[in-house]
This record gives structure tokens, sequence and C-alpha cells, in this order.
């Protein structure tokens, strides 16, 4: 159940080091979304989580069909879950180093369709927003249907958690290509030359070789001496 939190916003503050523009954008959206019917404003509040799960089933779809291809294909597949998990930790890293507070906050009193996150988990950049376009991108080093399907999914998780009032649209846009620039290590490092689990499963699955042909019996011919 969605918590909905209606209140004048100051349009005229100006936050330091917040685009203006940025800070517009977030207003006009948020603002949006709170006025919107209650079965739209729960619609939004679960699509900006549930929208994570796409990337999970996605991924598994990616690492079935990677079974039969080739090892640096199905080591792409393994290691994209790595690559979003340290694109995680850096965007971690990042909101530690930078604290930016929460629009919700900063702004004044804003109508949010989700509670305000308490003081001290820091806006910027959005983490679902970096798991969003690390994920995007990792599918789509494996497949290009699929990896459409992922940037899609990943711009409306990014969208989202504005439209919730919880970031400021440069957080999310941040937080996509960083995302998507950490993933870009992923051939790289699907290329060098470690082991790959699962590798006896990959075997198992594919289909055996045909025997070779059983060979051709040869008569010879034994000439006795006279």
């Amino acid at each position: 159940m969605t918590t909905l939190l209606m209140a004048q916003a100051n349009p005229d503050i100006s936050i330091p080091d917040i685009p203006d523009l940025s800070a517009e954008w977030y207003l006009d959206m948020a603002t949006w979304a709170a006025s919107t019917p209650g079965w739209v404003r729960s619609l939004i509040a679960f699509m900006t989580e549930a929208l994570i799960v796409v990337f999970l089933v996605l991924f598994l779809v990616v690492w079935w069909r990677a079974r039969r291809r080739p090892p640096v294909a199905y080591r792409r597949a393994l290691l994209a879950p790595v690559v979003i998990g340290a694109a995680y930790l850096l965007s971690e890293a990042v909101k530690l180093a930078w604290q930016q507070d929460r629009p919700c906050r900063a702004l004044g009193e804003v109508g949010t369709i989700i509670t305000c996150p308490d003081l001290g988990d820091w806006s910027f950049p959005s983490n679902h927003s970096t798991i969003a376009g690390a994920s995007a991108m990792a599918i789509l080093w494996s497949s290009r249907a699929l990896g459409a399907l992922a940037l899609a999914t990943a711009v409306l998780a990014a969208a989202s958690r504005v439209l919730v009032g919880v970031h400021y649209p440069h957080d999310v846009v941040v937080g996509l290509l960083f995302g998507a620039a950490v993933a870009t290590a992923i051939p790289l490092l699907a290329r060098l030359p470690l082991p790959v689990p699962g590798n006896r499963f990959m075997k198992e699955s594919l289909p055996l070789a045909p025997p070779p042909p059983p060979a051709s019996s040869v008569e010879h011919t034994v000439r006795l001496p006279r």
C-alpha cells in the first residue's frame, strides 16, 4: 500500500550542486505522479521495485541459452551478476562520498507517492538506476533482442524513481550511465583464461557427437612362398 504525502513545494528553492533544470523536472514529475488516481500511484510504486525482477528473469533466459554457446559467451552470462554487484558497490561508495540529500527533503514539502527515505540514505547516484543500467548492458552483451527489452525496462525503472519522488532526474541518468559503463568490462573479463563454473553441466547438456563409423574391414591376401 502506498503512502501519499501531499504538500506545497517551493519552486523557487535553489539547492547547491543541484542543476535547476533537474530540480524543476523533479517537481513537475513527482507532483504529477502524486496527483494521479490511487490505482496509478499503486502501480508506479509497485513498478519501481518489481522491474528489477524482470532483469532476474532475463538473466535466467540468457544463462540458459548461453549453456549451448562457446565458452566466451558462457563466461559473459556468468560474469553479469558479478559486474552488477560491483556496480552497486561503486555506486554506494559514490553516495557516501557525495552525500546529496533526497529531493523530497531538500526541496521542502513535496508531494510523493512513497515515504521519503531517512536522512543519510543519500540520493546521488540512484542505486536502482545503476543496477538497471548495468543489467541492461550485461544482457545486451549476450543478446540484442533481450538487450533491447532490458534497455526499455531500465529506462522505466529509472523514471519510476523520479515519479515516486525519491530521486532527481540527474540521479537516475547518471546511475544508468554509470552502471552501463561498469558493465562494459564484461567482454574483457570474459576473455581472460579463467575456469568456467558449470562447464561440466554445459557439456552434459550438449548433444553428444555421433560415434565414428566403424573401420571398414580390409581383406589381406597372404601369399605363401612356393
